[in-house]
């Protein structure tokens, strides 16, 4: 697995329950190799404008995703996974969106809080 793939694993919700769920492998964490993923979802009504991202049948990515209908990519549900809880992978994103997702999240975390 590499950064990029969308793999199925566990993730907890926010109720507190854990769901077997799609998530992209952000980046790969130092020094243990565990995964900073991001979870996927079909509740498209989540989406935060300018943050997260839509990916739909009309991507140049989407048949190469392993996901079956147009998903939301949620940056703003995140977790760190240990390699060992990742089922496996079912497919991946682009470069390119890979590359854009990064650049989204790292803004995000470096631009100075509205006090």
């Amino acid at each position: 697995m590499k950064e990029g793939d969308i793999v199925l694993t566990p993730i907890p919700q926010a109720d507190g329950k854990v769901k077997n769920r799609p998530a992209i492998i952000l980046r790969e964490m130092p020094p243990y190799r565990d995964f900073l993923v991001c979870g996927v979802s079909t509740q498209l009504h989540h989406q935060v404008k300018d943050f997260d991202e839509i990916i739909s049948r009309a991507d140049t990515d989407f048949a190469t995703s392993g996901l079956l209908s147009e998903s939301l990519i949620r940056l703003g549900f995140l977790a760190v996974l240990p390699r060992s809880r990742v089922i496996g992978s079912i497919g991946a994103i682009s470069s390119e969106r890979h590359r854009r997702l990064l650049k989204t999240l790292s803004d995000y975390l470096i631009r100075k809080p509205v006090v």
